[in-house]
């Protein structure tokens, strides 16, 4: 595994990109409403990221066609915009948005309900967030990957939950997803262990049923939970200081001890 330790410069340009990053995602927040397309979601994005001298990372990346992705309801990731899709009444979707600013990525992503949501997936997307801050809250030199792993796994089942197994977070740099990955599940003192240095995404996908997915084979990209039920997830990209972590994707909404 060829993890690399980023130097204090390259610290700082994932700084920059994390924070239009979060910027992104607090800008297109509001514009999801019932009725609104995905498409013009991936639209707005699109606009306001190039007008920051920035890249939209998913474009063309391996294919895909759209500047962010927009997973709704049973949606786990990669859920393409599109001009045809409009947001329903009690929709939950995930926002995903990566940029690429000065070579170096922030990737990110949020969960939005659309107008009046039931409780049980107010109560998935509160647990996910959890399960996120569950983990970051022991990063730090010294901690491994599979603690981290643990954690979210203990957390999201003890709350009757799944952790999906196909798809996790992964390092990033200059490159979008570089060594290591980083598994949402896990066996607590197992893997990889922390140094200061090291940036990685930590991203957990949740499901209200079971863990296992399916990829649709027409796009090649869309993965729905097996079962239908819906599935929640939020993201940030960090770096691991000398006695914690740094979110670089940090929204102004959200408190960090230590950052």
């Amino acid at each position: 595994m060829a993890v690399t330790i980023k130097r204090a410069d390259e610290i700082e340009k994932m700084r920059v990109a994390g924070a239009l990053a979060a910027e992104v995602l607090e800008m297109i927040e509001p514009h999801a409403q019932v009725g609104v397309t995905t498409g013009e979601l991936d639209r707005i994005c699109h606009d306001y990221i190039i007008s920051k001298g920035a890249i939209p990372a998913p474009l063309n990346y391996h294919g895909f066609p759209r500047s962010i992705c927009t997973s709704i309801n049973d949606v786990v990731c990669h859920g393409i915009p599109s001009e045809s899709k409009k947001l329903k009444n009690g929709d939950i979707v995930n926002i995903d948005v990566t940029v690429i600013k000065e070579e170096y990525h922030g990737d990110t992503s949020i969960m939005v309900q659309v107008g009046d949501v039931a409780p049980h997936a107010q109560r998935l997307i509160q647990v996910t967030q959890e399960c996120l801050y569950t983990a970051l809250d022991i990063v730090r030199p010294g901690t491994t990957l599979g603690d981290i792993g643990a954690v979210i796994q203990a957390h999201a089942e003890k709350n009757y939950y799944s952790v999906v197994r196909e798809y996790c977070g992964h390092g990033i740099g200059k490159v979008f997803h570089e060594d290591p990955q980083v598994l949402h599940y896990g066996k607590k003192g197992a893997g990889l262990v922390l140094e200061e240095g090291m940036t990685f995404t930590i991203e957990p996908m949740i499901n209200a049923g079971k863990r296992q997915t399916k990829l649709n084979q027409k796009d090649g990209w869309t993965v729905t939970t097996r079962d239908g039920r819906l599935s929640a997830q939020w993201e940030h990209t960090l770096g691991v200081t000398a006695d914690g972590c740094e979110i670089f994707t940090r929204r102004s909404s959200e408190s960090f001890q230590g950052s």
